[in-house]
């Protein structure tokens, strides 16, 4: 059994100067996992390669999830998020075990757009 948190995008806006989720990960033991939800992090304003450098080892599970901020119904590789960059630091240094293909918008009927976010993927190379 393992103890984390799963990020939204509030995580990674400033709160009186400081960042909610380095606040709380900063003064945790590193046996207290990140669930990464990289669209929430990019949505919020932060970047998902810096948190993966910064907190090495403990992003055990990463939501891959995209986020665009003007297509909403954008899927992995449609939007902002760095994938080239981002999935080789969560193999390399984040110690992720498991990733989980997430598609919010809506915009597909049921598992049409993970479909598509899992065919982006392979494209990647991933």
């Amino acid at each position: 059994m393992r103890v984390g948190y799963h990020n939204h995008s509030i995580e990674f806006k400033a709160l009186d100067g400081q960042i909610p989720w380095d606040v709380f990960f900063g003064n945790t033991n590193k046996d207290v996992v990140m669930q990464l939800d990289i669209g929430h992090i990019v949505h919020g304003g932060g970047d998902p390669v810096k948190v993966l450098k910064q907190y090495r080892g403990r992003a055990k599970t990463v939501h891959v999830k995209e986020y665009s901020s003007t297509k909403k119904d954008a899927i992995v590789g449609e939007g902002e998020v760095k994938w080239k960059e981002v999935l080789p630091l969560c193999e390399k240094i984040g110690g992720t075990e498991w990733y989980i293909i997430e598609e919010e918008s809506g915009a597909y009927p049921g598992l049409e757009g993970i479909d598509k976010s899992l065919k982006n993927l392979h494209a990647l190379g991933r």
